[in-house]
Formats: structure tokens, sequence, C-alpha cells
């Protein structure tokens, strides 16, 4: 039994993997991952695209589900089961609990690929579709040739990412799609299936799937908006529709290439809505990704709210802050109305003197030195804001993790490097990772707070938005409420069970949000989608200015219900943070305090 469980462990890790994940600023937050594209490119983005079909003219005939061969990490506890000659039955799907305010009679079907080299991709697309799905409504998530037939019928609406060229689809699924009037969103490969099965597809629905377009088209306009697509994406091709019946179907999304042609990027008959790319790859700020997460929303409930509010987050406030820009942030907010939250970690370390001369430097926030910061935290809560939890230390131990070991510059919760080619790459949790050590940690910091008289937090942060399954975990048990982006690694999730699965750290991924979601940690997420101001390049990242996180935040107008939501550290100019104050609220969006959206 060993023998042959080393040897699918080595048939497992042969497979396409990733490289390590993604640079951040000196001062922020990371851009999640720095993924291989599958020709082998490093790229700057969230989830690689599946490698491109062999052909750009679609298939004839349908797969057998017989051939059908899924790519699952085994376990100790599976292994039994993959050797045993007969064939257990699937598991009961699991249902995911909404956001708050969602409403209680939604719930969504999310249908994922499952088989092939790049099966685990078909996993990670789901859980980012799940994420977004839960600001509306309840879901469950499973691969898609587990469908039975009738399934559809328990749920409001359903959702199909069609990830893997042709995907034996059951023929069940496709005969429910055709015959429900629900709404329905099918993203990418194996339409020509259901168009096969249909028979009378155009007919029936007013367009026609035709082949794979690989021609570099790298704005999607949606809603009079254009966003952006990277030229990563466009190796894996967009699969081209054509609108027979204009008074039937529509192109709701359109991208324009390099020639200035324009075609389909989505296109809508009634319920039934099709994306011919899968838009969580190669993921920016401005990405077509904002177009996917609003027809996503309509399949979760097509009559969402629709709601203009904003965030704003003052970020990494440790015992060394200055209190005096503290004071001033908090008297411009509150003479503006707004509400916002503090981002505090609790101990300030620099344990080899980087920035002290050689000398280390342990500040407590209950420290005597720090007293005048305390103070000036006690005034902005005064004044409108609301305290996190940032971590401990905002560091680990006394080695550069990546930078300098010290508070603020460096990850906690996750252990990082910077390559030779200027890099951060994310290697792995500590060493000493374990709900344990989590929990002290968070002890810590809580004590901290206590001691420092300030108000006990309900609300964390991950500094710099890493941290393993486990953490995760630890902090849903202590707080339920994060505010920051996620990160995620592939294999937590089998068959749509998440926790159910080893946690692959060499395929992580991340994710930012647009509204208040319910991610798989059963965690309430609070959004952060805008970034922040960030003066000069840092690990190949370039700068980002006011103007950049307001272009961003106009493209983001194109969400229903979205959130407008920045963070600003307080050593910048005030000057800036007014111009994004400002800038937001002329957009029509009002600033609202955390607890707010806590609440839906």
């Amino acid at each position: 039994m060993h023998t042959v469980w080393l040897t699918a462990l080595a048939l497992f890790l042969a497979t396409p993997a990733l490289a390590g994940p993604a640079p951040h600023d000196s001062h922020g937050k990371p851009s999640i991952q720095l993924p291989l594209a599958p020709g082998g490119s490093i790229a700057d983005r969230t989830l690689p695209a599946p490698p491109a079909p062999s052909s750009a003219t679609l298939p004839t005939s349908r797969p057998s589900l017989d051939s059908a061969s899924r790519l699952q990490m085994p376990t100790p506890q599976t292994f039994a089961a993959l050797l045993s000659p007969s064939v257990l039955p699937a598991a009961v799907p699991t249902l995911f609990a909404a956001a708050p305010g969602a409403d209680a009679e939604r719930n969504t079907l999310i249908l994922y690929d499952s088989t092939g080299a790049w099966a685990w991709l078909g996993e990670a697309y789901a859980v980012q579709t799940g994420n977004l799905v839960s600001h509306a409504s309840r879901y469950t998530m499973h691969p898609a040739i587990d469908y039975v037939a009738g399934e559809m019928d328990g749920y409001t609406g359903m959702i199909y990412i069609g990830s893997t060229y042709d995907e034996p689809l059951p023929t069940a699924l496709l005969d429910d799609v055709l015959a429900t009037d629900k709404p329905v969103l099918w993203m990418n490969s194996n339409i020509w299936q259901l168009s096969q099965r249909a028979g009378d597809f155009g007919t029936r629905f007013g367009w026609m799937p035709l082949f794979y377009n690989f021609d570099e088209a790298l704005t999607v306009t949606y809603k009079g908006v254009d966003l952006t697509r990277s030229a990563l994406a466009v190796p894996s091709g967009l699969l081209q529709t054509s609108i027979l019946d204009p008074t039937m179907a529509e192109a709701v999304a359109t991208i324009t290439d390099s020639n200035g042609v324009t075609s389909p990027w989505a296109t809508r008959s009634g319920h039934f809505t099709y994306i011919g790319e899968i838009p969580f790859s190669y993921v920016g700020s401005d990405d077509r990704y904002l177009a996917a997460v609003d027809l996503i929303g309509q399949v979760a409930d097509p009559n969402m709210p629709d709601r203009n509010r904003a965030l704003v987050r003052i970020e990494d406030v440790g015992p060394d802050a200055s209190p005096n820009r503290l004071r001033r942030i908090a008297d411009y907010l509150y003479s503006r109305g707004v509400p916002f939250s503090v981002a505090v970690y609790t101990h300030y370390l620099d344990p080899n003197g980087v920035y002290n001369d050689g000398v280390p430097v342990s500040q407590p926030m209950s420290a005597r030195q720090s007293r005048r910061v305390r103070a000036a935290l006690q005034y902005m809560v005064e004044r409108g804001g609301t305290l996190l939890m940032h971590g401990y230390t905002h560091q680990y131990q006394d080695i550069p993790n990546p930078y300098s070991g010290v508070s603020a510059d460096d990850f906690e919760f996750y252990r990082s490097h910077i390559s030779a080619d200027d890099y951060v790459i994310y290697d792995a949790p500590p060493a000493e990772d374990s709900a344990a050590w989590t929990q002290l940690r968070i002890d810590a910091a809580f004590a901290e707070f206590a001691a420092s008289g300030l108000p006990t937090p309900t609300i964390f942060e991950f500094p710099h938005y890493a941290g393993s399954a486990i953490d995760y975990q630890v902090v849903q048990q202590n707080f339920g409420v994060r505010y920051d982006r996620a990160l995620y690694a592939a294999g937590w999730c089998p068959n749509g069970a998440c926790g159910s699965g080893t946690p692959d750290y060499t395929r992580i991924y991340g994710q930012f949000f647009p509204y208040t979601v319910r991610d798989i940690f059963g965690s309430i997420v609070l959004p952060e989608s805008l970034g922040n101001v960030e003066p000069v390049e840092v690990n190949h990242h370039p700068p980002r200015s006011v103007q950049d996180i307001l272009a961003s935040a106009q493209r983001n107008t194109v969400i229903k219900d979205n959130v407008q939501s920045f963070f600003f550290h307080p050593y910048l100019p005030l000057n800036q943070l007014k111009k994004l104050v400002q800038g937001i609220q002329g957009m029509g969006y009002e600033f609202v305090s955390p607890e707010t959206l806590k609440d839906g």
C-alpha cells in the first residue's frame, strides 16, 4: 500500500504546476500569486487559463462519460476507495451559506469540470464563483459529471464553468439546461455539447457557438465601460458566437481586437447567458472579471438591491505610528461624515535593528512609549473609527520574510522570499503553523488590546492578505468576519466539500471581492477591491496613483450593489486621501462603517 501511495503521489506532482506567488508593495498587499501560464511564461495574475484547445474548430461528437478521468489528490483515507473494485455513490453535496442580507429563498447550483490534467483549475474556478454567489444566494458546488436528472429543480439558478475541453457532460445536465426557464450562466468550453443536443439551438436561442478565436483582443466593453483583458489570456482563445436573431439574443458584453473588430464576449438569450472564456484567469484591478461578477450576481439573485456604498481603511497602524498623522486623518474623515476602519497590529518588532542602527526594538502597544499612539487610536474611535486586528506583530521571527523582519514590512502567517529577478515568492506556511500557534498569536494581540485600554476588535485582517487554511479556520472561530482579500489553495474542496481535502500550497490563488461575501471558510468577508496608493514601483509592480484607483472605481460601477473599498497608509500625504474620498463620493457613493456591511 505504501508503494502504491507514493507512486500515485509522484504522478500527481508531475502534472503542470504553478510557480511561487506574486510580488507585493513594500507597505501593502500581495497581488496574490505568480502562476506559470500553460506555455510556461510568468504571469502576474491570479489563476491561469486552461490550455488552448487543439483546434479552433468545435468538436462534432460528444465524449463518453465512461472515458472521464478525474485528477484528484489521493489521501490515505481515500486510497482504499480508489483501489476498491466497487464504485462508491457520490457524497451528498455541501450546502454553503450566503452572506448576511442575501435572499433566503435563493439557492444556486455551481457545476465545474473535474477531469484531465488541469482538473484542479475546475475546483479553483468553482471556489471563486461560489464566493461571489454567496453575496446573494446559498449555493452548492460539485463536478458536472456527477449531475443527476432533475437536480436543477432544487435550485433557483445554475452556473457551469467549462474549463476542460470536451468534458463528458451528462445527457441529463444538457437536457435540464435546455428545458429550464431558470437563470443559467455557462462559461467557456463544451457549449457545443449543448447546441448539438438541442438540434435546433440556433432557432431556440437566436445564436450559435462557432469556433475559438485566438486574435489579440484586450478590451471588453460592458455597460458602456471598457475593461481590460490580459494578453496572457489570448492563447487560450475566446469562443466566438454568432447572433442569428437580434430579437432573441444580444451581446451583453463585447470584445474588441487589435484591428478594431468587435464581437460578442457574453451572449444572452432570455434566461440563458454565455461567456466565451474563463473570466477568472489573469485577473487585474480593471479586468473583465468585473463584468463576470455582475453576470454571476444576476444568476444568484436577479433582484439584488442596487446600493452605492464605500469603505476606507487606514492601514498598518502599530505602536510606532505617528499620533499626529492619525489625528489629522480622523479629523478629516469626521469632517466629511466618513466612517472608517483602522488596521492595528499591537506589537512593533525590529529584531535586528534594521531601522535603529542595529539596536533591536520591541515595543508593545501597552508600553509607556506607546501612550500617545493609544490616545490617538481612542481619538479615532471617537471620530467614527473601527479598530481591526491586523495580526499581532505583522512580521515573522527575526528573519527577512521577505524584506527586513520588521513589523508592517513582512508577512506574519506565511513564509516568503525575494527571487533573484526581484519577485516576491510565497513559499509555504511556517513550519510551526498549527491551530495552536495561530491561536497564541491572536490571543497575544487580544491581550495587548485589553492592556492598552482599546476596544476589542471583532474583525480580522491578515497581514499581507496571506495565511494557511488552518489560519483561516482559526480566524473564523475567533472573529467570523475578515476584511481583506483571501488566499486559497487547490485541493481544499474536492467534489465541492471544502475542508475535506488537503491544501496544495504549490497551487495557491487569491481573489478580491467587490461586495460582502461569505467565503469557503465560512467567514463573512468585507471587500477591498481598489488597492492602495503606491508612489514607486516595487517588485515589478508599477506605481499606483490616486487617479489609477479612481479609474478602477469607475470600472467597478458596472457591478450591481458594489462597494468601492480601498486602504490608505497614514505616512502618505493627507491630500491623497482627500482626493480619493471626494472622488468616490462624487460618483454617488456613501461611505459606511464595516459594521454596516457585516449586517448585509
